[in-house]
Protein backbone atom coordinates (compact mmCIF):
# COMPACT_ATOMS: atom_id res chain seq x y z
CA UNK A 1 0.00 0.00 0.00
CA UNK A 2 0.94 3.56 -1.02
CA UNK A 3 1.05 6.19 1.47
CA UNK A 4 -2.40 7.14 2.57
CA UNK A 5 -3.68 3.51 1.90
CA UNK A 6 -3.90 3.43 -1.42
CA UNK A 7 -2.96 0.94 -4.02
CA UNK A 8 -0.43 1.30 -6.46
CA UNK A 9 -1.63 1.00 -9.57
CA UNK A 10 0.85 1.49 -11.80
CA UNK A 11 1.50 -1.44 -14.36
CA UNK A 12 5.25 -3.04 -13.76
CA UNK A 13 4.81 -5.20 -17.44
CA UNK A 14 3.80 -1.94 -18.77
CA UNK A 15 6.90 -0.11 -17.47
CA UNK A 16 9.05 -2.97 -18.75
CA UNK A 17 7.67 -2.73 -22.29
CA UNK A 18 8.21 0.67 -22.38
CA UNK A 19 11.87 0.33 -21.45
CA UNK A 20 12.34 -2.46 -23.83
CA UNK A 21 10.48 -0.63 -26.75
CA UNK A 22 12.91 2.07 -26.17
CA UNK A 23 16.22 0.37 -26.32
CA UNK A 24 14.43 -1.64 -29.37
CA UNK A 25 13.23 1.40 -31.54
CA UNK A 26 16.92 2.79 -31.11
CA UNK A 27 18.10 -0.39 -32.91
CA UNK A 28 14.90 -0.40 -35.22
CA UNK A 29 15.51 3.38 -35.87
CA UNK A 30 19.59 3.13 -36.37
CA UNK A 31 18.58 -0.21 -38.64
CA UNK A 32 16.44 1.34 -40.94
CA UNK A 33 18.75 4.49 -41.52
CA UNK A 34 21.77 1.93 -42.18
CA UNK A 35 18.83 0.19 -44.98
CA UNK A 36 17.98 3.43 -46.30
CA UNK A 37 21.27 3.99 -46.96
CA UNK A 38 22.04 0.52 -48.86
CA UNK A 39 18.70 1.52 -50.59
CA UNK A 40 19.88 4.38 -51.83
CA UNK A 41 23.02 3.55 -52.94
CA UNK A 42 22.29 0.04 -54.89
CA UNK A 43 18.32 0.02 -55.45
CA UNK A 44 16.81 2.47 -58.08
CA UNK A 45 14.94 4.30 -55.59
CA UNK A 46 12.85 7.19 -56.84
CA UNK A 47 14.14 10.43 -55.15
CA UNK A 48 10.64 12.17 -54.20
CA UNK A 49 9.96 8.53 -52.91
CA UNK A 50 12.98 8.34 -50.41
CA UNK A 51 12.70 11.78 -49.26
CA UNK A 52 8.96 10.73 -48.26
CA UNK A 53 9.97 7.85 -46.45
CA UNK A 54 13.01 10.08 -44.84
CA UNK A 55 10.25 12.51 -43.44
CA UNK A 56 8.18 9.94 -42.32
CA UNK A 57 11.10 8.41 -40.56
CA UNK A 58 11.73 11.41 -38.90
CA UNK A 59 8.16 12.14 -37.76
CA UNK A 60 8.43 8.10 -36.63
CA UNK A 61 11.04 9.14 -34.25
CA UNK A 62 9.00 12.19 -32.59
CA UNK A 63 6.08 10.14 -32.27
CA UNK A 64 7.79 7.41 -30.65
CA UNK A 65 9.74 9.34 -28.41
CA UNK A 66 6.49 11.49 -27.26
CA UNK A 67 4.68 8.45 -26.92
CA UNK A 68 7.04 6.55 -24.77
CA UNK A 69 7.55 9.68 -23.01
CA UNK A 70 3.85 10.12 -21.72
CA UNK A 71 3.33 6.54 -21.38
CA UNK A 72 6.16 6.10 -19.01
CA UNK A 73 5.37 9.22 -17.01
CA UNK A 74 1.16 8.71 -16.81
CA UNK A 75 2.07 5.11 -15.63
CA UNK A 76 4.48 6.01 -13.27
CA UNK A 77 2.28 8.85 -11.85
CA UNK A 78 -0.98 6.97 -12.51
CA UNK A 79 -1.89 9.81 -14.63
CA UNK A 80 -5.33 9.06 -16.90
CA UNK A 81 -4.64 11.72 -19.35
CA UNK A 82 -0.72 11.39 -19.89
CA UNK A 83 -1.77 7.49 -20.24
CA UNK A 84 -4.34 8.02 -23.01
CA UNK A 85 -2.36 10.26 -24.81
CA UNK A 86 0.20 7.07 -24.74
CA UNK A 87 -2.48 4.70 -25.94
CA UNK A 88 -4.14 7.33 -28.50
CA UNK A 89 -0.46 8.19 -29.98
CA UNK A 90 0.32 4.26 -30.63
CA UNK A 91 -2.08 4.44 -33.47
CA UNK A 92 -0.09 6.86 -35.75
CA UNK A 93 2.76 4.76 -34.87
CA UNK A 94 1.29 1.73 -35.82
CA UNK A 95 0.03 3.23 -38.68
CA UNK A 96 3.39 4.41 -39.77
CA UNK A 97 4.99 0.89 -38.59
CA UNK A 98 2.55 -0.45 -41.29
CA UNK A 99 3.39 1.72 -43.40
CA UNK A 100 7.52 0.91 -43.38
CA UNK A 101 6.15 -3.13 -43.03
CA UNK A 102 4.07 -3.23 -46.74
CA UNK A 103 4.04 0.30 -48.44
CA UNK A 104 7.12 1.93 -48.94
CA UNK A 105 8.55 1.43 -52.13
CA UNK A 106 11.19 -1.15 -51.42
CA UNK A 107 10.91 -3.63 -48.34
CA UNK A 108 13.81 -5.45 -47.64
CA UNK A 109 13.25 -8.63 -45.55
CA UNK A 110 14.97 -7.38 -42.39
CA UNK A 111 12.92 -4.36 -42.35
CA UNK A 112 9.74 -6.45 -43.02
CA UNK A 113 11.35 -9.00 -39.41
CA UNK A 114 11.77 -5.47 -37.91
CA UNK A 115 8.94 -4.03 -38.12
CA UNK A 116 6.43 -7.31 -37.42
CA UNK A 117 8.22 -7.19 -33.89
CA UNK A 118 7.61 -3.72 -33.69
CA UNK A 119 3.87 -4.14 -34.02
CA UNK A 120 4.05 -6.98 -31.66
CA UNK A 121 5.08 -4.45 -28.83
CA UNK A 122 2.36 -2.07 -30.06
CA UNK A 123 -0.27 -4.46 -29.90
CA UNK A 124 0.97 -5.76 -25.98
CA UNK A 125 1.16 -2.10 -25.35
CA UNK A 126 -2.03 -1.57 -26.30
CA UNK A 127 -3.65 -4.22 -24.42
CA UNK A 128 -1.80 -3.32 -21.42
CA UNK A 129 -2.71 0.70 -21.52
CA UNK A 130 -6.22 0.14 -21.54
CA UNK A 131 -5.98 -2.46 -19.07
CA UNK A 132 -4.17 0.12 -17.31
CA UNK A 133 -6.39 3.40 -17.99
CA UNK A 134 -9.28 1.18 -16.85
CA UNK A 135 -7.78 0.87 -13.44
CA UNK A 136 -6.82 4.35 -13.22
CA UNK A 137 -10.19 5.81 -14.23
CA UNK A 138 -11.84 2.99 -11.96
CA UNK A 139 -9.27 3.77 -8.98
CA UNK A 140 -10.11 8.12 -9.16
CA UNK A 141 -13.22 9.01 -7.34
CA UNK A 142 -13.55 13.58 -8.19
Amino acid sequence: MAPGNQPILSSVPLQILFYLNKWYFAAFYLAEILMFIYKGILLPYPTNNLVLDLVLLVLFFALENLRIFYGEKGNLCERPLSASLSVFTLLPCAALAVYYLLLQTFVLRLEFLLNAVLLCFYCTEFILGVVTLSMFSRSRVY
